[in-house]
C-alpha cells in the first residue's frame, strides 16, 4: 500500500537500504535527537522497513510515531536474547514517549538492607537508593511492610539508627539497653557475627520463615531445659510474632513455590496490568500498574512489555508466571528470565484447577481496577472543568480564553536572608511538577519580597520569551521555559500583584495575574484581581484549586530555603583562614570535633593535626584572637 499523504524523507530512505538482515534493536529518535522509540527485531531491515511502508495502514499512535521519526540507530546483536536485554535496559533508561511504559498506580514501598555498610541497616523506603543495597519487594501495604521490619527488630538485634559507624566508641542508645540491638556503634558485637544476622534477614525476606520458626523453637526447648526461663519466654513471643506476621497472609495453595499470576484489562487508551505475589503458598501482595501509551495495542503486546519492563534488574523472580492467554517468542522470555534469574523459570498458561480460579481472579481484578481507575479521571476532569468554570466568573475572563496552565510564585526568606522564589505549575488542575522552578535571588539584598518577586518574574519569562524566538529563528523548541501560562498566581495582595504586572507589561506579555490573599490564620481567603479583592469562598471547586496552589507553592518555597540555610550552614568559618581547604578542615573537625575546641587550641596542639604545619597552625591561632574577625553562629542567629 502506498503511503498517501506521508513522504519518506530521502537521508531516511538511504539509511533503510543499509539495514542488515540481522537480530538487534532499533532506536528512533526526533528532530531533537531525543530517543522516541525502541524495538527489536530478528531481522531488523524488514523491522524497520515495515514502518515506512503501508503508512495508512497503521494505527494512529505509529503514524504519529513515523512522522516524527528524523533519524534511526540500531545495534546488532548476536541472538534476540542479547537484543531483548538491550531493548530493555534503554527503554527503562529512556523512557521513550511512544513505547508501552509501565507506571505504578502509587509509589509501592521496598524493604532496604544496605549490605555495603559494615554494620547493614534494614529499612522501608518508596524511592530506591543508589548504591550497594539489597532490594526486597515492592510490597503493596505499607503496614505489612512496617509490620515485617518490626518483627525483625523483635527477632533480630541489628541497629535502627543511622549513624556512621566508626572506629570512636559512641555510647550506646536505649535500643541497645532493652536488647533491642547488639550495639553496633560501641563495638559491643564483631562484623562477621553481625553479617551472620544479615543473612538470616535476607533468608526470612526472601520468603522462607518456617526454618526460622523452628530454630527459635529449639532455642526456646534448650533454654527452657536450662531453666532460663525468661529467655525462653523472649524466644516463645519471638515465634509468636513469626506466627501472626504468616497468618496475615491468605493461603492459596500448599506446593510452597514462589509464584506470580498477571492479567491485563484494556479500557479505551488504558491499560492495567494486575499482579498477584504468591510466596510460599500464600498470597504475599497485589499490585496494579497503569500502561500508558497502550491504545490499540494488543494484550501480548501489553504482557510483553510489561514482563520486560517489570522483571529487568529484578532480584525476586519467581521459578513459575501465570498467564492468561500465550503470545508469540514466550519461550524467548522463559529464556531470558532462567538467564536473569540464575535458575529455571517458567512462564505457562494454566487450563484447570486452581491455577486457572487464581488467574481468573486476577484478570477480574485488573478489570475492577481500571474500572475505578476510569471514575477516578472522569472525577479528576469533572473538578478541573468546574473549577475553571468558577475561575472565570471570579476574573471575569471570556469564554475564548484557556484557562489549562497556571503558574504560581512565592518568595521566602529570612529577615532577608537567602531570599528564594519558586514557581509550581498546574495543568488541567493538577500539578506538573516536571515544569517547577526554583530561584535565588541574586540581585536584591535584605528583606524586600516586592523586589524579589520582580527579579523571579523576570527571570522565568524573559528566558520564555528567548526561548520562543529562537524556536521561531531555528526551528528549535525547547520545552524547558517556553510553555507560557492561561493565568499567574501570586503569593500575596495587591503589592505582590503590581510588582508582577510591571515586569509583564515591560516584556509585553499580558497574562492575567491574580494574588492568593490568606486571612489571619494564614489561609487561603481571596483572590486580589483588578484591583479588589474577590471572594473564594462560595466558589467551592475556585477555592479547593487556589488552596491546593497555594499550599504547594508555599512548601515549594519553604523547602528551597531550609534547603540553601542548610548548606550555608555547613560551609565552616574554617573555610575563611588561609591556608585551609577541605582537607585540613576535614581533619581539624575529626580531631577537634567542634569549633569552639579549635579557637581554643594552642599552636602546639593545632600541630598534633594531620596536615598542619607551622604556618597554618599560626594563621588559625591568629585568626580567632584578632579582634576584628567575627565568627557568626548560625546557632546563635536561630535563637534571637
Amino acid at each position: 500500500m502506498e503511503n498517501q499523504g506521508f513522504q519518506v524523507k530521502d537521508h531516511i530512505k538511504e539509511q533503510l537500504k543499509t539495514l542488515p538482515h540481522l537480530p538487534g534493536i532499533y532506536i528512533m529518535k526526533d528532530v531533537h535527537g531525543e530517543i522516541i522509540y525502541v524495538g527489536k527485531s530478528k531481522n531488523l531491515k524488514n523491522r524497520v522497513s515495515s514502518y515506512f511502508r503501508g503508512f495508512n495502514s497503521h494505527t494512529p499512535k505509529v503514524q504519529t510515531m513515523v512522522i516524527n521519526i528524523q533519524e534511526f540507530e540500531y545495534i546488532i546483536t548476536d541472538n534476540e536474547m542479547e537484543a531483548l536485554i538491550l531493548e530493555a535496559n534503554l527503554i527503562k533508561k529512556n523512557l521513550p514517549r511512544f513505547n508501552i511504559l509501565l507506571k505504578d498506580d502509587k509509589m509501592y514501598p521496598y524493604i532496604v538492607i544496605s549490605v555495603g555498610e559494615d554494620f547493614p541497616r534494614v529499612f522501608m523506603t518508596r524511592q530506591l537508593p543508589k548504591g550497594n543495597y539489597k532490594v526486597f519487594g515492592p510490597y503493596t501495604s505499607t503496614e505489612q511492610v512496617k509490620l515485617t521490619l518490626e518483627v525483625i527488630q523483635t527477632i533480630f538485634p541489628i541497629r535502627e539508627c543511622s549513624k556512621k559507624i566508626t572506629d570512636k566508641v559512641d555510647r550506646p542508645c536505649l535500643n541497645y539497653h532493652i536488647g533491642r540491638c547488639a550495639g553496633a556503634c560501641n563495638h559491643m558485637i564483631s562484623k562477621e557475627d553481625y553479617n551472620v544476622y544479615i543473612q538470616k534477614i535476607i533468608r526470612f525476606l526472601a520468603g522462607e520463615k518456617q526454618w526460622l520458626i523452628n530454630e527459635l523453637n529449639e532455642q526456646m526447648v534448650a533454654a527452657a531445659e536450662k531453666m532460663a526461663y525468661e529467655e525462653a519466654a523472649k524466644l516463645r513471643d519471638k515465634v509468636f510474632a513469626l506466627k501472626a506476621l504468616n497468618e496475615k497472609q491468605k493461603a492459596i495453595q500448599n506446593n510452597g513455590k514462589n509464584q506470580d499470576y498477571i492479567a491485563t484489562y484494556n479500557f479505551e487508551d488504558r491499560a492495567c496490568v494486575m499482579l498477584f505475589q504468591v510466596r510460599n503458598g500464600k498470597i504475599e501482595g497485589r499490585e496494579a500498574f497503569n500502561l500508558s501509551n497502550a491504545d490499540a495495542t494488543s494484550a501480548d503486546e501489553l504482557i510483553a512489555s510489561f514482563l520486560m519492563q517489570y522483571y529487568s534488574g529484578s532480584d525476586q523472580i519467581p521459578a513459575e508466571i501465570y498467564l492468561p492467554d500465550s503470545f508469540d517468542n514466550l519461550e524467548l522470555y522463559n529464556e531470558w528470565l532462567t538467564k536473569l534469574s540464575g535458575y529455571k523459570v517458567s512462564i505457562s498458561v494454566p487450563i484447570k484447577g486452581e491455577k486457572k480460579k487464581t488467574i481468573d481472579l486476577v484478570a477480574k481484578n485488573a478489570k475492577e481496577y481500571i474500572m475505578k481507575f476510569q471514575d477516578k479521571i472522569e472525577k479528576e476532569e469533572a473538578f478541573k472543568n468546574r473549577s475553571e468554570v468558577e475561575l472565570r466568573e471570579l476574573i471575569g475572563l471570556p469564554d475564548n480564553i484557556p484557562l489549562n496552565r497556571i503558574e504560581a510564585f512565592d518568595i521566602s526568606n529570612t529577615s532577608g536572608v537567602y531570599s528564594v522564589g519558586s514557581m509550581v505549575v498546574f495543568e488541567g488542575a493538577k500539578k506538573k511538577r516536571s515544569d517547577y522552578r526554583r530561584y535565588r535571588v541574586k540581585t536584591i539584598e535584605g528583606s524586600n519580597d516586592y523586589g524579589s518577586m520582580q527579579e523571579v518574574v523576570y527571570r522565568r519569562y524573559k528566558r520564555g520569551l528567548e526561548e520562543l524566538k529562537l524556536a521561531a529563528d531555528t526551528g528549535m523548541v525547547s520545552e524547558k521555559y517556553n510553555a507560557m501560562p492561561d493565568l499567574i498566581l501570586i503569593d500575596g495582595g495587591k503589592g505582590h500583584v503590581n510588582a508582577a504586572l510591571e515586569i509583564l507589561n515591560a516584556l509585553k506579555l499580558y497574562i492575567p495575574v491574580a494574588g492568593m490573599v490568606k486571612d489571619d490564620f494564614h489561609k487561603t481567603e481571596d483572590l486580589f484581581y483588578d484591583g479588589e479583592r474577590r471572594g473564594l469562598k462560595d466558589k467551592k471547586n475556585a477555592f479547593k484549586l487556589v488552596y491546593e496552589i497555594q499550599e504547594e507553592v508555599h512548601r515549594f518555597a519553604i523547602e528551597y530555603h531550609k534547603s540553601l540555610r542548610s548548606k550555608e550552614m555547613t560551609h565552616s568559618i574554617l573555610d575563611e583562614i588561609e591556608g585551609i581547604g577541605e582537607k585540613r578542615r576535614i581533619e581539624l573537625l575529626k580531631y577537634f570535633r567542634t569549633i569552639d575546641r579549635i579557637k581554643e587550641a594552642s599552636v602546639e596542639e593545632l600541630l598534633c593535626v594531620t596536615g598542619i604545619n607551622q604556618k597554618v597552625a599560626q594563621s588559625i591561632y591568629d585568626y580567632f584572637r584578632t579582634p576584628s574577625s567575627e565568627v557568626y553562629s548560625f546557632e546563635n542567629e536561630t535563637q534571637k
